[in-house]
């Protein structure tokens, strides 16, 4: 993490100058102390946490298990065919041919038996995963863009939806409905340790269910090839406890009031000229639809889908050099002068 420059917040702004290191380091600490912190990317193919992919990881143990064997018997007869010498004969005569098509029909009629086994095995795997055994807790929407994700949670009543953005609250135990969309190209939707990978197909609505069953960070990835950014576009599933689910909800639904006078006003202000065409904090006048929502920005983990850690320097950094971070994306790389860099950052720090 970036060193915080000393002196970079003066004046009547040195509590806001503490509260902005408070969140960096507080900020840092989570990053460290998760308990997905330092697993190797490759663990979902040894571990499931949850019911949607369990089946999913022992079909993966099947064909890994196949697939060294077909290497394995492959590597076995060329060994033999080069250790393996014919009979002297007179090249001049073309002799009769030994059995060699017995074994080809025999290889072709256990590879057949073994791939329409295979389809079988895939098709109950299919069935089993196709529906949540209980009724669905949650339902979200959840949005793929190029590149970062748009959650909405919803609910029968209006006043108790809202919108995030990269990161999935979810209560541990319960299967969650998820509906998923593209805003522009073909993405993926693919948590490893909780479901199998999922198609977003523009204009066309697709569904799955996850569910976790123990509490944690679970990190989930577009894995369909969608442009330049496509590595970058991450997400996390967050497992909690159905009261932390609860209290999360409750601080989600809390909406902003447009600051007093102030240098944090005026941060306030600067952001309405510059970002409010694009995101949201509701509860104020920034109403724009094509960047995430950010009424509750300093909630979240991580920046820029993933990308970067939710510092106040990473923040910054992001804002005046999105497109060296992530070319391509629809951020631009803004141009701030060091007393207007100031003043937002003071007003973004208050997006509890």
């Amino acid at each position: 993490m970036k060193t915080f420059k000393p002196g970079f917040y003066r004046g009547p702004d040195a509590p806001y100058a503490g509260r902005l290191i408070a969140l960096a380091v507080v900020s840092t600490a989570t990053m460290t102390g998760t308990a997905t912190a330092g697993e190797a990317p490759l663990n979902y193919f040894l571990h499931s946490h949850g019911p949607a992919s369990r089946p999913t990881m022992y079909l993966g143990w099947v064909l890994a298990g196949l697939s060294v064997a077909v290497c394995l018997i492959i590597a076995l007869l060329l060994i033999t065919a080069m250790l393996r010498k014919r009979p002297a004969a007179d090249s001049r005569v073309i002799g009769q041919e030994s059995g060699g098509l017995r074994w080809i029909y025999i290889g072709t009629g256990i590879s057949t038996c073994i791939l329409a086994g295979l389809v079988v095995y895939s098709l109950m795997v299919l069935n089993n995963v196709a529906n949540p055994p209980t009724a669905p807790a949650i339902t979200l929407t959840v949005t793929g863009y190029d590149w970062w994700w748009k959650i909405e949670y919803g609910h029968s009543e209006s006043a108790k939806r809202f919108i995030t953005a990269n990161e999935i609250h979810v209560p541990v135990g319960q299967p969650v409905l998820l509906k998923l969309k593209s805003a522009d190209v073909i993405h993926a939707f693919w948590v490893p340790k909780l479901a199998g990978k999922t198609q977003l197909i523009p204009g066309l609505i697709n569904q799955k269910w996850i569910q976790a069953d123990e509490a944690g960070i679970y990190s989930g990835q577009c894995s369909q090839f969608c442009g330049v950014g496509h590595a970058h576009m991450g997400f996390e599933v967050v497992a909690e406890s159905a009261n932390d689910f609860q209290k999360w909800q409750e601080e989600q639904l809390r909406t902003v009031s447009p600051p007093p006078a102030g240098r944090i006003n005026a941060g306030y202000k600067l952001f309405l000229d510059r970002c409010a065409g694009c995101h949201t904090i509701r509860g104020t006048d920034a109403a724009g639809e094509h960047g995430p929502d950010l009424t509750h920005l300093n909630s979240r983990r991580r920046l820029a889908g993933g990308l970067l850690a939710n510092t106040p320097d990473d923040l910054m950094d992001w804002i005046t050099r999105a497109q060296k971070h992530k070319p391509g994306s629809r951020m631009p790389s803004m141009v701030l002068s060091d007393d207007e860099r100031s003043v937002l950052a003071l007003f973004l720090s208050t997006l509890d």
